[in-house]
């Protein structure tokens, strides 16, 4: 392909020929691996028969195995590692980069920034999970009492088709300000004035408070997410139990929290926990909302100005390292949870 771009293939071309190399490639790999393993290594044949096929069978899982180690090697495994690397190393003069041990650490710990995006990303997480959460449970256990719950869930689930970005959008011209003397496309600034409010609010330039707006944008779009997990964990709740309750005397109120939500405990726990890996993720609705001016910064976005507006490697590298470790022990105990359910 040519500077002007003469040349150059249809993107639905190339995509095609992605998808015909890729799964080609994985076709022929599985094939040729296994009429090597069955054909050459260890053939069916002879006085070692029993024994050759005994130990193709015990390889042949690895065979499977092996890309998708490899691929999670590549591009997960190498890239925690290198970043590990920097976090530990400076760039000098010249470009050299040197071992600095702790200093990106100490020095990051230091900063100002640093320590407000610490304190608003507890507060995410301590908000965001338990609403979107809640209101799940509560979407799902009120829609299917409903004859149109079906339409209900369809609406709520609706946002999360939408990117972060798009939803950031949405939120932002909700809370739009403009001038007194200018019709308010806000929503929530024509509501504030409607009920007696003096003059339109700057709504995300409110510290603190501002950190709220910006969650309801996440709350909103997993809010969908939760309900649709949940509803299904509430339709395999036994219809006998939720009788035998009744029969006994039991109010709705009685079923829901004494009946039900103890049944479906371990998939509100999953919920709970997979919200909370995406809300130590947001970056999206903060850089389009706010870009983390007006205390509002988080994690990603200091890791973000750190590696691609400031170029330092060290301490965005070093920020990248503190989202993995909180994010870390949640994975481990989903895992645990996963196999004790197995088990």
């Amino acid at each position: 392909m040519d500077r002007d771009g003469e040349g150059a293939m249809h993107p639905a071309f190339l995509g095609i020929i992605t998808i015909i190399v890729g799964v080609g490639g994985c076709l022929a790999y599985f094939y040729g691996s296994n009429l090597f393993l069955d054909k050459v290594l260890y053939p069916p044949k002879g006085p070692n028969a029993g024994r050759n096929i005994n130990r193709a069978n015990q390889i042949r899982p690895w065979l499977f195995l092996l890309p998708a180690i490899l691929a999670l090697g590549l591009y997960l495994a190498y890239p925690v590692f290198a970043t590990l690397r920097l976090s530990f190393m400076e760039r000098g003069p010249g470009g050299v980069t040197e071992f600095v041990g702790f200093a990106n650490y100490t020095q990051m710990f230091a900063e100002p920034k640093f320590r407000e995006a610490m304190i608003n990303n507890v507060l995410w997480l301590v908000f965001v999970p338990a609403a979107a959460t809640s209101f799940g449970l509560l979407a799902a256990q009120l829609t299917d009492r409903l004859s149109w719950g079906n339409i209900a869930k369809s609406i709520i689930f609706m946002p999360m088709a939408i990117s972060f970005v798009g939803a950031a959008v949405i939120f932002k011209l909700i809370y739009e300000a403009r001038p007194e003397d200018v019709a308010q496309i806000g929503i929530l600034n024509h509501l504030y004035l409607t009920f007696g409010g003096d003059t339109p609010q700057q709504w995300l330039q409110i510290p603190f408070w501002n950190n709220f707006f910006l969650m309801a944008v996440l709350v909103w779009i997993q809010t969908g997410f939760a309900m649709v997990i949940l509803s299904a964990a509430l339709r395999g709740i036994p219809e006998e139990t939720v009788e035998a309750a009744i029969i006994d005397g039991a109010n709705p109120f009685q079923i829901f929290f004494k009946i039900k939500i103890p049944q479906i405990m371990s998939t509100i726990v999953v919920v709970w926990t997979t919200i909370t890996i995406a809300t130590l993720k947001v970056f999206d609705i903060v850089f389009a909302m706010t870009n983390g001016q007006w205390e509002t910064q988080v994690l990603a976005n200091y890791m973000y100005d750190k590696l691609f507006r400031a170029n330092d490697w060290g301490m965005g590298s070093a920020s990248a390292m503190i989202i993995m470790l909180m994010v870390t022990p949640i994975l481990v105990w989903n895992v645990y949870n996963a196999r004790k359910e197995m088990r």
